[in-house]
């Protein structure tokens, strides 16, 4: 009689080693805003996929970008931290929002993430802009932003209190952050542009998260002349020194040539 189950062979248990998996070399926490379309593709394309893994999650905010709907993300930090990976380590926790980090103030979203990661290394893009500026030896900034006046003065603001000479300031002037994201990689180009005719500047700071820069960094500072970073762009680079990858990402910018000082 011709039984199928006569051809099985159960192999059982068969030996294994293991490695330092698909983050051995940086485990990167990120917490992205649930509207935003951008944040993942750009940290994607500037970094490196050989053991540095990113894991992310997401957390609730409003379509229209005012201080009020930062504001009442607050609450909602420590959650979304211990949802990453709970039990396992991170290297690094990177919030992704510019304007709410300005808002609260970086200190006190360091504080709601290390409610539920104690003694993890934190950044936000604005902490990110700062590390990039020293490391540029950048000292007069242009910031090209899609906010509306509000959330301007909000980050005009935080960066004169944190002692950035801001030499030149551009908008799109977008409260709806879906339409942000829709704002083109040739609009960034013109008005990058624009801020490097407009003043003397040491390099130009996009501050968004929403804000597409990686696909044509090294075009854009050829044109500006200048160094230029974004909120992803500074935000990943920041958040793999902080990891300890030192190494330089090749066509990702003058920034991913420097480490972190």
């Amino acid at each position: 009689m011709d039984n199928a189950h006569d051809d099985f062979i159960d192999l059982v248990t068969l030996p294994c080693k293991l490695d330092g998996g698909a983050a051995s070399r940086a485990a990167i926490g990120l917490i992205v805003l649930g509207i935003d379309q951008t944040m993942e593709l750009e940290f994607r394309r500037q970094l490196p996929t050989d053991g540095v893994g990113l894991y992310a999650n997401r957390i609730f905010v409003d379509n229209d970008i005012t201080p009020e709907t930062l504001w009442a993300m607050h609450p909602r930090i420590a959650n979304a931290t211990e949802l990453i990976m709970p039990g396992l380590h991170l290297d690094v926790v990177a919030f992704g929002s510019t304007s709410a980090a300005m808002m609260m103030g970086e200190e006190t979203i360091f504080a709601e993430i290390r409610k539920g990661r104690p003694d993890v290394a934190c950044t936000t893009p604005i902490t990110a802009a700062f590390a990039a500026f020293r490391a540029l030896g950048a000292e007069r900034i242009g910031v090209l932003t899609p906010y509306a006046p509000e959330v301007n003065t909000i980050v005009r603001r935080y960066l004169d209190d944190h002692g950035v000479k801001v030499a030149a300031f551009g908008t799109w002037n977008k409260v709806n952050d879906p339409e942000a994201a829709r704002v083109s990689i040739g609009s960034v180009e013109d008005g990058v542009a624009a801020l490097a005719e407009a003043a003397r500047l040491d390099a130009v700071f996009v501050s968004c998260t929403s804000i597409r820069l990686s696909e044509r960094i090294e075009a854009i500072e050829a044109r500006a002349g200048i160094p230029v970073t974004s909120s992803d762009h500074a935000l990943a680079w920041h958040s793999l020194r902080l990891a300890g990858v030192s190494y330089v990402i090749p066509d990702a910018g003058r920034l991913f040539t420097l480490q972190a000082s």
